[in-house]
């Protein structure tokens, strides 16, 4: 059984050793999604900036650290990482990039209905209909991930 001890005194179990079916399907589900992403069309650098802002949200070292690595070799730059929590305040971001960022948002707190439906009427007028879908399930199995992530525990070493 895989565990490690966090902060506190409490193990956690790494639940994508301990129940490594349910992980591969979410690994599978997330190859099927990213394939879909590019299908419609979406830039790799928007997806990964989409994994970052929800995992930013939900607070998710583990997967910051590995989408900051995969955004930058996709051709992000550390300016934009550095102020993509903040990308409603600066021009740095395209409008389809950050109709995808407030969509993503809106994905990831889902009680917001005020901000899902600003996000969609963004979207609308920037994404196609493919590009939106692919934008929120880019953002579901982030989410998916983040919590797997924060619930086990997983560290980040240093490289």
């Amino acid at each position: 059984m895989s565990t490690h001890t966090t902060g506190s005194a409490i193990q956690r179990i790494f639940i994508d050793k301990q129940s490594p079916a349910a992980h591969q399907a979410l690994v599978r589900t997330s190859e099927a999604v990213r394939a879909v992403a590019a299908e419609a069309g979406l830039d790799r650098t928007l997806v990964e900036l989409v994994n970052l802002r929800v995992s930013q949200i939900n607070g998710c070292a583990y997967c910051l650290n590995v989408h900051t690595n995969a955004a930058l070799r996709a051709g992000e730059t550390p300016q934009r990482l550095g102020v993509l929590a903040a990308w409603r305040d600066t021009e740095l971001f395209t409008p389809d990039e950050r109709a995808a960022l407030a969509l993503a948002e809106a994905t990831t707190n889902p009680a917001d209905t005020t901000a899902q439906e600003a996000a969609y009427g963004t979207a609308r007028e920037v994404l196609t209909d493919d590009q939106i879908s692919a934008v929120i399930w880019v953002a579901v199995t982030i989410n998916a991930f983040n919590r797997v992530s924060v619930m086990s525990g997983h560290p980040v070493r240093n490289r």
